[in-house]
């Protein structure tokens, strides 16, 4: 009996534990709502339930007449929001290299840091470098203008936003979910009895913990990104070129533009292709020919010569025998 009551358990548990992970985000609100509405639906006291409908009802007509019949009385409580910050910037400077240190000081003067360079030099007036910094987002409109301004002038500028408040809660709430869910179980693995039970419970167990992992690493990657914006900046010499993307025309002139530009591919790849090959064309062509003209002369050498035909014997003439 112990063995059915605990498989019992433990099919509940793990249902429960499905649904819950199935509902994401909406659990603690549905929790808490049938948890209001218990208490709004127990009767009261009749004294104490007749005295509270009276105020109330005199708090509604009072409110109705004041505001025309339409109760606002209602708070609504804003959520703190989650934006992820990310900006480009390309900038002409006289030198790169004096341009790229006076970028990292802008950057560590406002508590950002820098997360990734490169950088070429064919020449002093041609280098370029390219930038990633992180930058505190209550400082990143204020290190974007310095930036654009003293590091000399600036030629293209990119910016863009993400909010991802709904998405942070949905983990914090799943993250929550399963945590509770790990406790459970953990609990239930306690109280097994047999082997199979507790290999049942572990194999559970070992599910809840790498959804836990992959929850905290998504938990962990939103807050980095929402805690500091990214930036890219890019240097130029002055000589430097600039490519900048250009709009692609829609339509037929687009389809016709992008036709044009797959046919000259090609035929640069063709005659890449045919240059790279024609020196050994020029060496083995020649080469190949004297090979199939001697294989044929020594085959006709070697074949015998043929002479006349042989007479046939011509059969008697039964007249004549």
């Amino acid at each position: 009996m112990s063995r059915i009551r605990y498989g019992i358990a433990l099919s509940a548990l793990c249902a429960a534990m499905s649904l819950s992970g199935c509902a994401g985000s909406g659990s603690g609100g549905g929790e808490a709502q049938l948890a209001r509405g218990t208490a709004a639906d127990a009767p009261a006291p009749a004294p104490i339930q007749e005295s509270a409908g009276a105020a109330r009802d005199q708090d509604t007509e009072k409110q109705a007449q004041a505001k025309g019949g339409i109760v606002s009385n209602v708070k609504a409580t804003q959520q703190e929001r989650q934006v992820i910050y990310t900006g480009s910037m390309t900038v002409r400077a006289k030198q790169v290299g004096t341009a790229v240190q006076q970028a990292k000081q802008i950057v560590t003067a406002a508590g950002g840091y820098l997360s990734k360079e490169e950088s070429s030099s064919a020449s002093d007036s041609e280098d370029t470098a390219m930038l990633e910094f992180k930058v505190p987002p209550a400082r990143y409109a204020e290190v974007l203008g310095k930036l654009g301004k003293d590091l000399g002038k600036q030629l293209a500028m990119n910016q863009g936003t993400q909010d991802v408040t709904l998405q942070m809660a949905d983990v914090e709430s799943r993250l929550k979910s399963a945590q509770q869910s790990l406790e459970s179980l953990r609990t239930l693995l306690k109280r097994a009895d047999t082997i199979g039970q507790v290999l049942q419970v572990e194999r559970e167990i070992s599910g809840r913990e790498s959804d836990l992992e992959s929850l905290q690493a998504q938990q962990k990657e939103l807050t980095t990104q929402v805690a500091m914006a990214t930036l890219t900046l890019r240097l130029v010499g002055p000589v430097a070129v600039v490519e900048e993307p250009e709009d692609e025309p829609a339509g037929f002139l687009g389809g016709l533009k992008s036709g044009w530009t797959a046919l000259v591919a090609f035929m640069k790849g063709a005659a890449t292709v045919t240059g790279v090959l024609l020196p050994w064309m020029i060496v083995v062509v020649p080469v190949a020919v004297l090979l199939i003209w001697m294989t044929r002369r020594n085959r006709a050498i070697g074949r015998p010569s043929a002479g006349p035909p042989a007479a046939t014997p011509r059969d008697p003439d039964p007249e004549t025998a």
